[in-house]
């Protein structure tokens, strides 16, 4: 029997105040409706942090820095295939003043809700968990 595939991914936790930024995802898109922490897929050869800082900005429009790890999770592919996913989650400060700007393909809608009202979200499982890291 041969090794799963994995797959990574890097999100961001994003905070202003005592709020975070989460983002829903598409209805159409693969897990849609859910909520998530602004976050993908890792390209070959990049490093998982700047995943996190260039989907931070290509998903809300936001210039971040990473200022270290919250939590990293790994799971089986919930379709069945062959692969294992890790995702790291990585905590970060905003650069600059912006406005959240969607990726109206990937996201449509977004809140800034502290992680206990947060709760009451349907999230994703790895983003759930993060919520009480720390």
């Amino acid at each position: 029997m041969s090794e799963p595939s994995e797959k990574h991914l890097a999100y961001t936790w994003i905070p202003r105040g005592e709020t975070v930024l989460f983002l829903r995802r598409h209805p159409e898109n693969f897990l849609g409706g859910k909520w998530e922490l602004p976050g993908g897929t890792v390209e070959p050869g990049e490093p998982p942090e700047r995943t996190a800082v260039r989907e931070a900005a290509e998903e809300a429009g936001l210039t971040i820095t990473v200022t270290g790890e919250r939590s990293r999770h790994t799971w089986r592919d919930v379709t069945g295939r062959d692969l294992l996913v890790h995702a790291i989650v990585y905590d970060a400060t905003e650069t600059a003043d912006a406005g959240v700007a969607l990726n109206p393909g990937e996201h449509d809608d977004f809140a800034w809700l502290p992680p206990e009202e947060a709760a009451a979200l349907d999230l994703l499982p790895h983003v759930r968990e993060t919520l009480t890291t720390r």
